[in-house]
């Protein structure tokens, strides 16, 4: 493990965490914000996204026909793409697949590609410095665009990726000090690096824009190294799969020492690409997959989400991941949870369970696994996970997800693996013991179940099918159904009695 530490360290200037106040800076005093009246020469390089095939037309500040030339159209809203820090210093593949995606699922729109890439490629300290410059020229481009084409700045959704997130709140607070405020900012895994515990004007922050949105998928330290930023820094605030762990993107030792020896020093960054990129593929998703779009609940942290506690739509308590998002503002950040697939299209649909074990004496091992039927279909047998042992009385509360949409909930069968030392050990004395045929062994006692699915917000009641379907033996399936209220009323009966 010190040995790869050391090559890392080596290898990856990105992760050198210096002190970050020398990178400091005030974004305001980068550009008085007046009405332009001398030409600014840009470092970046605006390239507008055309209807062919990954055909891009340079736009060139203050020089209205290109405008014309590239086809842009003012009556349509504005997206621009940008991209993050580069060690190879070329344009990846992700830019063009969501260009795409934008020309593709909305049709009118002007999709721009900020090309940064010569003051990307350069060692990561060095790179964050030029973050400013970049939203400096992007502010000059909007402001051209205002005053040139009356473009208004409300129009503006600007899309950025690692450290092109926090360029878009650098281009929306330089267009802030003239009293201009951008339409919307998204922003994709916003690096952490040399940003992460920063005050809102050294990087991305919800005052950058009229709505601002980001989502997190590589906050996770390992090896004392986060990628992502872990802070909230918009209005909404998404953290798929808890934010630092996202399937299918398993960081091990051994896959670095694999990528290390395959690609060198780009070795490290093939590792981590994926959950760090990953922000991105569920912003395309969300285009091309608009019957697939996922939902995303507030919740305080992630343990509390996997225990099932957080799926409420009240009050804006949940939202819509990606490009139709509600954009509500809010007074503090909202941290959104949910769950994925580990490929396109990434939806989950969600449903928070909670099961009442009634006056149990033994402590029972939480070995528990449950199936669906719905109007749509049914599901597999899916794992419940308990963190502590039954007994007492006690309700338990836990978070599922299925692949697919299988409509309202009708059936759901129950079954306790139990121990199978025990099972086998109750099996034999019964066999043995003529008259313990007849008396119980280890159960369960059920009482009331309840289903919610966080997509739709309906809450489902079951009862067991039949009047001994509340007790459960070990290695026993027990068929639940939908409660009718008489079958409710005669399920309270028979738990007064059992009680008296």
């Amino acid at each position: 493990m010190k040995t790869l530490i050391k090559i890392v360290s080596c290898c990856l200037i990105i992760f050198q965490l210096t002190d970050g106040r020398k990178f400091r800076g005030n974004r305001a005093d980068t550009e008085p914000g007046e009405r332009m009246k001398m030409p600014y020469e840009p470092k970046s390089v605006f390239r507008l996204y055309t209807d062919s095939t990954d055909d891009t037309c340079t736009v060139e500040l203050f020089k209205p026909h290109t405008l014309d030339a590239c086809g842009f159209n003012s009556s349509h809203p504005l997206a621009i793409i940008i991209h993050g820090w580069s060690v190879d210093g070329m344009m990846e593949n992700w830019i063009s697949r969501l260009a795409s995606a934008l020309k593709s699922s909305e049709g009118s729109i002007n999709v721009v590609i900020a090309d940064w890439l010569t003051l990307a490629h350069h060692h990561y300290p060095i790179a964050v410095q030029n973050t400013r410059i970049v939203g400096q020229d992007i502010a000059h481009l909007l402001r051209w665009l205002e005053d040139f084409k009356l473009f208004p700045l409300g129009k503006v959704h600007l899309i950025g990726y690692s450290l092109g997130a926090h360029i878009s709140g650098f281009a929306g607070s330089n267009l802030a000090v003239s009293g201009k405020t951008l339409g919307r900012i998204t922003g994709l895994d916003p690096a952490g690096p040399l940003f992460e515990g920063m005050s809102h004007t050294e990087r991305l922050s919800p005052e950058d824009a009229r709505f601002v949105d980001a989502i997190h998928t590589f906050t996770q330290e390992r090896m004392g190294l986060s990628v992502g930023i872990k802070q909230p820094v918009a209005h909404f605030d998404f953290y798929p799969n808890g934010g630092s762990f996202q399937p299918g993107c398993q960081l091990h030792v051994q896959n670095i020492y694999a990528h290390l020896a395959q690609y060198g020093i780009m070795g490290f960054e093939q590792t981590v690409k994926c959950a760090h990129e990953r922000a991105v593929h569920l912003f395309i998703d969300s285009l091309l997959n608009k019957d697939k779009q996922i939902m995303a609940y507030k919740c305080s942290d992630n343990t509390a989400f996997d225990k099932g506690y957080c799926l409420d739509c009240r009050k804006n308590r949940c939202n819509t991941l990606g490009y139709d998002i509600k954009k509500v503002r809010t007074g503090a950040s909202k941290r959104l949870f949910f769950k994925t697939r580990s490929h396109m299209p990434y939806k989950l649909f969600h449903y928070q369970f909670r099961i009442q074990f009634i006056n149990q004496t033994d402590k029972i091992e939480p070995t528990l696994t449950v199936s669906l039927t719905g109007t749509l279909g049914e599901s597999e047998n899916l794992p419940i996970t308990l963190v502590e042992e039954i007994s007492g009385n006690k309700t338990f509360t836990f978070l599922i997800t299925l692949d697919t949409d299988i409509g309202d909930l009708m059936i759901m069968r129950f079954t306790w693996e139990g121990s199978q030392v025990w099972a086998n050990m109750w099996s034999t004395v019964k066999t043995m013991i003529p008259w313990a045929k007849s008396s119980r062994g280890p159960q369960l006692t059920v009482g009331k179940i309840t289903v919610k699915a966080g997509e739709t917000q309906r809450k489902t009641t079951f009862c067991p099918q039949t009047d001994e379907g509340m007790y459960i033996e070990p290695s026993q399936e027990k068929v639940f159904v939908r409660c009718e209220k008489k079958t409710q009323q005669k399920r309270r009966m028979m738990m007064r009695m059992k009680h008296d």
